[in-house]
């Protein structure tokens, strides 16, 4: 029962109140009383007695001039109703109210006929309940006629409509509804008529059939429940006032008391007492007869609707509603199917967990479903994830002791998603665990530095780091905590210190890994600060920021640059010998403000962060440190700032230093020849990678040192012994200096002979990387293959774009040499199995990160050649040998394929349809060669290429049009190399590659009508007169592409007979289907080459096959009379005539003047036969024609029966329809009742004319298993 329990609230009403209220509401009511004072007379009986009531819902009003709802009326008609002023929403809800409460006062039936029709008409039913239906009607007869009257054909209706207007237009259906409510709330809701009636409505509406009733009644009653519930709320506050004025007084002394204020506050609070159980009547009547059925309704909207709002009503009116009666049906819907309503059920319980007064009262439900909250935090729905985790976040504030630790971690490791938002909630919930609580010992530490309260949660953040394992990953947990603790991440002075500063005695030092990880994240906090937008695989690009965003990022980039200017050369010093801890750290300058070196006078700091860096420069040779170095001095040498001069001078003493080291060692190592001492060859490899770092991101033009690399890469070649991580690079290097020299050349700045030198150096470069290509060593030829495919996409002819004519000469175009050369590269070290890669995995076969390194380089090297025949470098010809692997390599290259494939139909469709083609004609020989002439088209190796054939003709689109030049193209070039063999077998039997032709019949969907007669047309070139007569299975593949070919071309002609036998064929299918029904083939199943013989053997009965004559166009036979249509002009298009029988016919020029010779031979054999072929034709078409007419008599008679029995199946449809709308369930509410533990009190209404099928509550026709797992349905509360 909904009771009004004790509500400690400051707000109270005046007893004065109702006498201060508007006249525009229904709180000023000259009866008195109102509806109490009536309850016994007209009140009970619901309606005006008939002589108070005007005929013609008149409403006891003279014709004439008036208002209703505010409008003007002329001869009792309104212009606008309730409905279209909601809708167009420029009156102010208040005022719209309160002229229906002053229609309703005037005469209740009319006004209340104004509400029925506004709800009607919100449904989108272009029907209105007129007045006599509304006095001789019930409601279910109502609704069954509104149902007939609504549009059907639009499945939109006002709450689904988009647009700013119906967006207007749902908010103020809420806000009258809500208004409506508020001002009826002292009198007219307790006249047991208007809102008995609406309820009733509302109630029936909830159970149509048709989605737009249900939908707009469900939100209707929801809302009318929430105002409902702010009524209750505000009399349980009235009686809580009430009763303690009434304790007040009586406690006083007897002299002081005053008897007639007793009694009028006894009088006050029975009103308030009765007002109340009328008001837990009306929700109990909307929650039973609508919620219960609604919030497990087959529609998620109309779910999603219920479970809002009673989330609404729990926070609202927590004293009545927030016990486990109600929480129950929010727990039992988190296992919602969908996510919509999975998301709402998150939503109201944060709604809840929010106030932690409520959130300690939900312990009891916390523990029921806890388990489905935290996995709900893996939902498929972002949405609905991201609002888990913030609910388990309130749910962490109201208590620690609910989350178990395993509960935790499943949210911990949710701040690595490359999802953002769940990412940004997981950072928060991790912050709340972990950083919030503070102890006592921890109060009084020091703002900053190592002995701070921020030292001990950096520490917390670096193990947190650590234990997740997920090591690459730094820059994704400091950008799922930068929101909720970016004062933390920004204190790089407590970082500093941590990492500098020894540690004092009882302290636990820092060991090397925790280290390591320290200076990851500091360096991933100072990335966020300066660049301001998350990690690469977070988020769709960089965002404009706001000025205030701005300003802070030019604070923390000047915080940054003074506090690592000093403190960086202190960290170089200190772990200069360690690897990543330098790599990380020379990454921090390039976030400097470089001015600030100057103003700041940190001119010192500066150089010692040089000599760190030449000291780094020293000891290490590992690339990722070298090219760290490199980088640096790329950003601290621009010629912007004032400091240019410095780190220039200092770097060009580097350089020199380097290249003469190199220069010598070179020559010592040349003279040794064969004898090559282990340290020499260290020596010049480590100087060697130094160089190239640097001249990755530096001019060192120079120092001309193509001369030494040339001379290193020509001996390596001549005497076979080169150490490979020379020659590899000693290639990175030279290749370094002819992209460094055309740059310059591209400017303009070189001078006249460059040009030519230029030529020279890359044509002799592109040549030694030639022949390296057959070198031994598979890490020289997967770095000379790279080299050469840049230098022939650099230099191209697309080099010459954007006004760079100029640049002609050093256009490299590659022989047919290299492009085979290149090809077989491919051919032998990418499309190879995972397990025949031993050389690129080092002997770690079994090491799956080896594997996976393994293939990111293969897929680099196709990707690499495939932009050769994209940017048509190379013929595209040359990528059949690649698109032939698109279905053995499909896991590890197909996207690389099917995009190249892609776009090579954007440069050339008819040539791209030819490489297709000429990839599966490859495939096709390479069977031939291994298992013979004698072809098993069921074999895998068929079967792998017809597939093949098949994902080939998807890619073409659905967009005949664009492609048809290409089709057509593509059937030509199989047609001739289908029959450019000769049989093997001798003179009458099929072409060598004749099987081809079932592979091309793939491709026969994706031609034209008109195309695929004239394919037809040249596919009869080649045949003879023996071959169309063949039906031996050698043939099939004939068959059944000209099975494919005439596809289109009998539509005309079949389209009568298909009309015929599918008008009566759909008569007997509404009745009854047959017995037994076979299990409908898929596609593939049915044209599957795996398929036996007799599979052919069946189909080719029903094959007709024509003769290589082409067909004639016919005139149109639909608009023909089937049963007068002769023999001849059905079957027009399976059987031609000979030309010489058909005057009239153009006959192709194509085909007259370059005639096949086996097509001329077949001409004419077939003129000699033209008289048995035509008697052949005419008898089966008879055949047919009897057995057309034999259907057509069995449709007929099945169209009589069903004319006869017409009637009568309206008759048996017509009636349960309406019953299944409209179903009287006052026999079955108790059954269903029995399954709910309901808590609240029962509707208990005395039997009341007024109340028009109050009791009739309906039942749920929705099954719940169709919209919740099945671990909801058998589950109880507890």
């Amino acid at each position: 029962m909904i009771a009004a329990q004790d509500l400690h609230t400051e707000f109270q009403f005046p007893q004065e109140a109702e006498s201060q209220l508007s006249s525009d509401t229904d709180f000023e009511d000259p009866d008195g009383k109102h509806a109490k004072a009536a309850k016994g007379t007209a009140a009970k009986k619901g309606r005006k007695a008939p002589g108070d009531k005007a005929k013609g819902g008149g409403a006891g009003r003279a014709p004439g001039l008036g208002r209703v709802n505010g409008h003007h009326q002329e001869n009792g008609m309104e212009n606008m109703s309730l409905f279209e002023v909601v809708k167009m929403g420029k009156s102010a809800t208040q005022s719209v109210v309160d002229d229906w409460i002053e229609a309703y006062k005037q005469d209740r039936d009319v006004a209340l006929l104004d509400l029925i029709n506004f709800f009607i008409q919100c449904s989108g039913c272009r029907g209105a309940v007129s007045g006599e239906m509304f006095r001789h009607m019930q409601n279910s007869e109502i609704i069954r006629k509104m149902t007939e009257e609504f549009d059907e054909d639009s499945g939109d209706y006002p709450l689904t409509m988009s647009g700013p207007q119906w967006k207007k237009f749902r908010i103020s259906f809420y806000d009258f509804i809500a208004v409506l409510v508020r001002q009826c709330q002292y009198s007219i809701i307790y006249d047991e008529y208007m809102m008995d009636t609406v309820i009733s409505l509302l109630t029936g509406l909830s159970d149509s059939q048709v989605r737009a009733f249900r939908h707009t009644s469900t939100l209707a009653a929801m809302k009318l429940m929430t105002a409902l519930v702010n009524v209750a709320l505000n009399l349980s506050i009235n009686m809580d006032n009430t009763q303690r004025q009434y304790e007040a007084e009586r406690n006083k002394v007897i002299a002081k008391r005053a008897n007639d204020r007793l009694e009028l506050l006894l009088q006050k609070r029975k009103e308030l007492q009765e007002n109340q159980d009328d008001i837990e009547n009306m929700m109990n009547a909307i929650f039973k007869g609508v919620f219960v059925h609604r919030y497990r309704d087959a529609i998620a909207e109309i779910r999603a609707i219920c479970i809002e709002e009673i989330g609404v009503w729990m926070k609202l009116y927590s004293d009545a509603f927030l016990n486990d009666s109600y929480l129950k049906y929010v727990g039992w819907t988190m296992h919602d199917k969908q996510g919509e309503v999975r998301l709402k059920c998150l939503t109201a319980l944060q709604g809840l967990f929010y106030n932690r007064e409520l959130g300690l009262r939900l312990e009891l439900f916390t523990s029921r479903f806890k388990d489905r909250i935290v996995s709900m935090t893996l939902d498929k729905e972002y949405d609905v994830a991201v609002q888990a985790i913030k609910l388990l976040t309130l749910v962490l504030q109201s208590s620690d002791e609910v989350l178990t630790a395993e509960d935790c971690e499943s949210v911990y490791h949710l701040v690595y998603s490359a999802h953002r938002p769940i990412a940004i909630s997981a950072g928060e919930f991790l912050f709340k665990k972990l950083f919030s609580h503070r102890g006592p010992e921890e109060e009084g530490l020091p703002r900053r530095g190592r002995q701070s309260l921020n030292g001990s949660l950096i520490k917390t953040t670096v193990f947190f780091y650590l234990e997740s394992e997920l090591h690459e990953h730094g820059a994704y947990l400091v950008d799922s905590l930068w929101e909720c603790g970016s004062e933390l991440l920004k204190d790089w002075e407590t970082m500093i210190s941590l990492l500098l500063d020894e540690p004092i005695p009882g302290e636990e030092a820092l060991t090397d890994r925790q280290e390591t990880a320290l200076v990851e994240i500091m360096l991933c906090a100072i990335r966020q600060a300066c660049e301001c937008h998350p990690p690469v695989g977070r988020g769709s690009g960089k965002r404009v920021l706001t000025a205030k965003e701005k300003k802070t990022q030019l604070d923390d980039r000047t915080r940054i640059t003074e506090m690592f200017a000093v403190a960086l050369p202190l960290l170089l010093a200190k772990y200069c010998v360690d690897i990543d801890k330098v790599t990380n750290l020379l990454q921090i300058p390039k976030y400097f403000d470089l001015d600030i070196y100057t103003t700041g006078r940190l001119e010192k700091h500066l150089d010692a962060l040089l000599r760190q860096i030449w000291e780094v420069l020293d000891k290490h040779t590992e690339t990722e440190v070298l090219e760290a170095c490199s980088t640096t001095y790329h950003y601290l040498c621009n010629d912007e700032f004032s400091i240019f001069n410095r780190v220039d001078i200092a770097r060009s003493q580097l350089l020199d230093e380097l290249v003469d080291k190199f220069s010598r060692l070179l020559e010592d190592f040349l003279q040794e020849g064969e004898e090559l001492d282990d340290d020499d060859t260290y020596q010049v490899l480590s100087t060697l990678k130094k160089i190239t770092a640097f001249h990755n991101a530096h001019d060192l033009s120079k120092w001309d040192l193509f001369t030494s690399t040339y001379r290193l890469l020509n001996t390596g070649l001549q005497n076979g012994d080169m150490p490979e991580q020379i020659v590899i690079h000693a290639m990175q290097c030279t290749h370094y200096i002819i992209l460094w020299h055309l740059a310059k050349v591209s400017d303009g700045s070189s001078l006249k002979g460059e040009m030519v030198t230029l030529r020279k150096q890359m044509r002799a470069f592109s040549l030694m990387c030639q022949r390296y290509l057959n070198s031994i060593n598979t890490a020289v030829k997967e770095q000379a293959f790279t080299t050469v495919c840049d230098l022939l996409l650099i230099f191209s002819h697309q080099m010459m774009s954007s006004g760079r004519e100029q640049l002609e000469p050093l256009v490299y175009i590659p022989d047919s040499t290299l492009q085979a050369e290149m090809l077989n590269f491919i051919l032998d070290h990418v499309f190879i199995d995972q397990d025949d890669d031993n050389n690129s995995t080092d002997g770690h076969q079994d090491d799956e990160a080896s594997k996976i390194e393994a293939l990111h380089k293969r897929r680099n090297l196709l990707a690499s050649y495939c932009k050769l025949i994209i940017y048509n470098v190379v013929e595209m010809n040359t990528g059949a040998d690649i698109f032939k692997q698109y279905m053995r390599y499909y896991n590890d290259y197909g996207d690389i394929i099917k995009e190249t494939m892609s776009k090579t139909r954007q440069i050339d469709k008819v040539q791209c349809a030819k490489t297709l083609n000429l990839s599966l004609q490859r495939l096709f020989n390479d069977m031939l060669s291994e298992l013979g002439f004698n072809i098993d088209r069921s074999s895998s190796a068929f079967c792998g290429i017809k597939e093949l054939a098949r994902r080939f003709s998807l890619t073409f689109g659905l967009d005949q049009l664009k492609t048809r030049e290409a089709i057509a193209m593509l059937h030509k070039d199989g047609i001739e190399f289908a029959f450019k063999d000769p049989s093997p077998q001798g003179e009458g039997g099929p072409p060598l590659n004749l099987a081809f032709l079932d592979i091309l019949s793939e491709f026969s969907s994706k031609l034209m009508r008109q195309d695929k007669r004239t394919v037809h047309v040249y596919l009869e070139r080649f045949m003879t007169f023996q071959m169309a007569l063949q039906r031996e299975d050698c043939w099939l593949p004939l068959i059944s592409y000209r099975n494919s070919l005439q596809a289109g071309g009998d539509d005309d002609t079949m389209s009568v007979i298909s009309g015929i036998s599918s008008r009566g064929s759909s008569i007997r299918s509404k009745k009854s289907k047959p017995a037994t029904t076979s299990k409908r083939k898929l596609p593939e199943e049915e044209n599957s080459c795996s398929s036996s013989d007799a599979g052919w053997l069946n189909r080719e009965q029903n094959v007709q096959t024509p003769v290589m004559m082409h067909s004639p166009h016919l005139a149109s036979t639909v608009l023909r009379d089937p049963k007068k249509m002769r023999p001849e002009d059905s079957y027009t298009t399976a059987y031609t005539m000979p030309a010489e029988q058909l005057p009239h016919q153009h006959v192709p020029t194509q085909q007259q003047q370059q005639p096949h010779p086996h097509h001329q031979a077949a001409i004419d054999y077939n003129t000699q036969v033209t008289w048995m072929l035509t008697q052949r034709q005419q008898a089966e078409a008879r055949q047919q024609q009897e057995r057309v007419n034999m259907h057509y008599t069995k449709m007929r008679n099945h169209m009589q029966q069903a004319v006869r029995r017409g009637s009568g199946l309206m008759e048996e449809d017509e009636e349960p329809i309406v019953e299944d709308v409209m179903m009287s369930s006052e026999d079955r509410l108790e059954d269903i009742n029995e399954g709910m533990d309901f808590d609240t009190m029962d509707i208990d209404l005395p039997a009341s004319k007024n109340r028009r099928e109050r009791t009739e509550l309906k039942p749920d026709y929705f099954d719940p298993s169709s919209i919740m797992d099945d671990s909801v349905l058998n589950v109880s509360m507890y």
